[in-house]
């Protein structure tokens, strides 16, 4: 009984010395199996990103409001996808899956690590859609992309020109209100990004309003899986940054959709004077939308965004 026990210990002990030698950088297949799509970015950072789709179709590429991550995009990805596209959506440096760096969260970084992104997968002829801070971002990006990148876009519920009260701004949106903002993050970020979907951005605070806690809790989600320092550095940047000289510059064919009850960003003091600034611009606005109007209304949206990339 013992010698055999020694023996099967000797012949496990031989069998380990014959394994593969394996050390802390090397992937399981569980870790391969949960591999992610990334880019580097040119200052180091990881991009994590989604392409769906033929990879000869025309591509869309979509970016996400704050303080979300593309996930935001999934119904309008998968409606794309359908109807013959190729889809690219990736969260931005700070956000869900990207690298939590604690620099660079401004929009001359965002637009380079779009103009990184588009470079690496080697996109050509896009439609750059854009919701909110991401739409800061498109302008920004595509004032200035490399010739042939880019053919069209879209800026829904946009900051653009520019959200918040400045010198050069009196209309906007006081100052004060961002710092209200960033101290409810700063105090209790979790209720706070409960708060804000429940009641203004989706327009559940509305009598009447058709309250979808899906989307409630996957605004959290979202929300809570980035860097609390990458969202409060990114308030400033949605809210101070000026667009006005981007969409002057921007000469291909831009689609601006705004709900008229946005409560977040206002019709009138960015939609509305976005078009007036575009060269090759139009608008439509949605009476009684709110801020997330793609997400509360995705086939009205769907609809318009497919007539405008194939017109």
């Amino acid at each position: 009984m013992l010698k055999s026990l020694l023996s099967a210990v000797a012949l496990i002990s031989l069998a380990a010395c014959d394994a593969p030698a394996t050390n802390s950088g090397s992937k399981t297949s569980t870790q391969e199996n949960t591999h992610m799509s990334t880019i580097t970015t040119k200052d180091g950072n990881q991009l994590y990103y989604k392409d769906w789709g033929p990879k000869d179709a025309q591509p869309i590429v979509f970016h996400h409001g704050w303080p979300l991550t593309s996930d935001d995009w999934d119904n309008q990805m998968l409606f794309f996808l359908s109807n013959g596209y190729r889809v690219v959506a990736f969260d931005r440096r700070g956000q869900g899956r990207s690298t939590q760096t604690d620099t660079g969260h401004d929009m001359d970084t965002f637009a380079s690590d779009t103009a990184d992104l588009v470079a690496a997968l080697d996109l050509k002829n896009t439609v750059q859609i854009g919701h909110s801070t991401g739409g800061g971002v498109v302008a920004r990006y595509v004032a200035q992309a490399e010739p042939g990148r880019v053919s069209k876009a879209v800026l829904i519920g946009a900051i653009t020109p520019i959200l918040g009260k400045t010198e050069s701004n009196p209309t906007g949106i006081p100052l004060e209100v961002f710092d209200g903002f960033r101290k409810a993050l700063i105090d209790n970020r979790s209720q706070y990004y409960l708060d804000l979907p429940s009641g203004p951005f989706y327009g559940f605070n509305r009598p009447g309003a058709e309250v979808s806690q899906g989307l409630i809790q996957n605004w959290w989600r979202q929300g809570m899986a980035g860097s609390a320092k990458a969202q409060l550095d990114t308030i400033t940047a949605f809210s101070e940054t000026d667009f006005t000289e981007d969409l002057k510059a921007i000469t291909v064919p831009v689609l601006v959709l705004h709900g008229e009850d946005d409560q977040i960003v206002p019709v009138d003091e960015t939609a509305r004077r976005a078009v007036a600034l575009l060269p090759n611009g139009s608008l439509k606005t949605y009476p009684g939308l709110p801020h997330g109007l793609f997400a509360t209304h995705p086939d009205v949206v769907n609809a318009d965004l497919l007539a405008f990339i194939r017109n």
